[in-house]
């Protein structure tokens, strides 16, 4: 066990991390062996978000933050990844830690009693920010501490919860409300940013109006989203598509408060199609009218996209030997490995939906909703992977 910030900087160098002055690099015998640990209490380390990224230090990073997962009753959550909304901090110039904790040691007065420590040490240490985050049992913790210590500027919450779900722990459920208000009722100083999702089985609802009443009645600078359009559930706040419409938003909220002249949390993306789905014509392109008729729904383009944060083009132009011939286009995801593509796809009418399931390729399925916007359901061929979207006409 390493005890204080002092004796972490002395102790430990990992892939890149460095609490001391950025570019300074500390290492003795005796450190911790896994690479990207700081032990700070038995079965409690902080690592980082994403390993191998070098950390600025305390004098050239905008603050640090440090996200703290969930709590499961059957796994460890400190083997989750982190989720990707983190590297829109890191890439804005703050150093990104992740707080893991053992269930073992993982209750709400022991972990937040332990990060309270570490984030007065950090302070002390010259950072100029420290904002804390977590995901269910995490956002719990981080508020707890925010509550205990002047030493925290930030919050962010998503899907904050740490007594169960509807289904599987109703007894102690609307916990999640009732003890979750004086948590609000209790933050020092900090600027609280809360998500709460649709189809949240960890919700009891209604804590949207309420914590934009408690903190706006205390004077603390708050951004509760309260049920944001597209993202349902309470792992939403991991997906791409939540780093497409609120990392931008995160990033600038941890560093000060926003204003009126600050752009609007809830990003434009997806509202149009980004450059890199521009679609051209295709050889051989068809009128409507020399479709079959039960191809002739989906003649045109289609734009929409998943909730991984790749958007989607659907370019239907001919048919060609009674093969449906169309584009079909992927934007880039929010991994940098994740680049755009754009393939040629040979499909059929089956019943009414729009089938693309050609030999070795993922499968495209595609069917008319009531509403006239089309249904589109993405299947991988080596596994039961499946994204859904909704797309729209573009002509």
């Amino acid at each position: 066990m390493v005890r204080g910030v002092r004796s972490l900087v002395k102790a430990v160098v990992v892939a890149g991390l460095t609490l001391g002055a950025a570019g300074t690099a500390f290492a003795t015998p005796g450190a911790p062996a896994a690479p990207g640990v700081i032990q700070a209490d038995p079965g409690i380390w902080l690592a980082p978000a994403f390993p191998g990224e070098t950390a600025m230090g305390p004098r050239q990073a905008k603050g640090i933050f440090i996200w703290s997962h969930g709590r499961s009753v059957t796994s460890e959550d400190s083997d989750a990844p982190s989720p990707p909304y983190l590297r829109a901090l890191h890439e804005a110039g703050w150093d990104v830690l992740r707080y893991n904790r053992l269930r073992s040691a993982d209750t709400l007065q022991n972990s937040s009693r332990v990060l309270a420590r570490l984030t007065g040490e950090l302070k002390g240490k010259g950072y100029r920010k420290v904002v804390l985050a977590g995901q269910s049992f995490g956002a719990f913790i981080s508020l707890i501490t925010a509550g205990s210590s002047d030493d925290v500027d930030g919050v962010v919450g998503t899907a904050p919860a740490a007594y169960g779900s509807f289904t599987e722990a109703f007894g102690t459920w609307k916990n999640n409300a009732d003890r979750f208000y004086p948590l609000l009722q209790n933050v020092r100083r900090a600027r609280v940013m809360l998500f709460f999702f649709h189809g949240d089985d960890f919700d009891p609802g209604g804590r949207g109006e309420k914590a934009k009443a408690i903190l706006g009645g205390r004077g603390l600078d708050n951004l509760v989203i309260d049920q944001p359009p597209y993202l349902v559930g309470h792992g939403a706040a991991g997906t791409g598509l939540f780093v497409r419409r609120f990392g931008g938003c995160i990033a600038r909220f941890a560093e000060r408060a926003l204003t009126g002249t600050d752009p609007a949390c809830d990003e434009a993306w997806g509202e149009a199609p980004s450059a890199q789905l521009a679609v051209q014509a295709l050889p051989g392109a068809s009128a409507v009218s020399d479709l079959p008729t039960e191809a002739r729904p989906y003649f045109g383009k289609w734009y929409g996209f998943y909730v991984n944060g790749r958007e989607t083009v659907l370019s239907v132009e001919s048919v060609q030997n009674g093969k449906v011939v169309a584009e079909y286009v992927l934007g880039p995801g929010v991994s940098r490995d994740q680049k755009s593509e754009r393939v040629r796809r040979l499909g059929r009418i089956e019943g009414k939906d729009l089938v693309f399931d050609e030999s070795g390729r993922n499968a495209l399925r595609y069917s008319i909703r009531a509403d006239g916007r089309l249904a589109a359901v993405w299947s991988d061929h080596d596994s039961d992977a499946r994204l859904e979207a909704t797309m729209r006409r573009l002509d």
